[in-house]
């Protein structure tokens, strides 16, 4: 059998000296749209943390397609979408640069971007609508622009997976549902999501099952539809299809 997307047994986690998350067992199928709640401080975006290897587990183990995240090598398949954009150093970022970021993991390091690098950025930007702000300084964007431009980063690699922390914070109305448009012609393809929410709002229909956080454990899973699981061939399809959609 294909390992899942993410698995977790048992799974600890500890924070200057306190335990964030305790005894966390998890498994994400493939399809699966998966929506973490809970209220501040559960241990939301550490467990997400925590499934990508970005935090080191204290107990228990966590996989990536059945492998530990420091063995995981296919990160391409892999899309994560943080809470806001990195503040770095040196000449502020286009938002392109920013989306075109997001090709590294499926780039040779010897070759400079290919065509099919160039198609699938545009295709991004296209598909959160943010084509005529490609040159634009992605800092100089609104909270719910910027949060468009990192979704647009992840969709360049054409993931097969999508993990995004809190998308809907600070982003109003349109933009929410902009990214329940978006999100849906992903999961139509059968991509998996994980998602942190504070409320399931105009993505609820997406969602395929909720877990609840609360002290750092898992307090209640409630399955509410079946997953899709006919991944189409290639994330490129996916992309293609954002496009028509974004342009109709």
């Amino acid at each position: 059998m294909t390992p899942p997307p993410f698995a977790m047994t048992a799974g600890r986690v500890r924070l200057d000296g306190r335990e964030v998350l305790a005894g966390i067992d998890l498994v994400v199928a493939p399809g699966d749209v998966v929506a973490l709640t809970g209220p501040n401080g559960s241990g939301k975006s550490t467990l997400v943390r925590a499934l990508l290897g970005l935090l080191p587990l204290s107990g228990g183990r966590t996989e990536i397609y059945g492998r530990v995240p420091s063995r995981f090598r296919d990160w391409g398949r892999i899309g994560y979408v943080p809470q806001r954009l990195p503040m770095g150093g040196g000449v502020p970022a286009t938002v392109r640069e920013v989306v075109a970021s997001g090709r590294t993991a499926r780039q040779s390091r010897w070759r400079p971007a290919s065509s099919a690098d160039r198609a699938a950025v545009d295709r991004a930007l296209a598909a959160v609508g943010l084509t005529d702000r490609a040159r634009d300084s992605a800092h100089l964007l609104s909270g719910g622009q910027q949060q468009r431009v990192l979704i647009a980063r992840a969709l360049a690699g054409e993931p097969d997976v999508i993990v995004m922390d809190e998308p809907n914070a600070g982003v109003d109305a349109d933009n929410q549902e902009a990214l329940a448009r978006t999100l849906g012609m992903l999961t139509g393809e059968g991509r998996t999501v994980v998602l942190v929410l504070h409320e399931l709002g105009p993505l609820e229909p997406l969602i395929t099952r909720t877990v609840r956080l609360e002290n750092g454990r898992i307090a209640a899973e409630t399955r509410l539809r079946a997953a899709t699981t006919a991944l189409a061939t290639g994330g490129a399809r996916a992309s293609e299809q954002l496009a028509e959609g974004s342009a109709a």
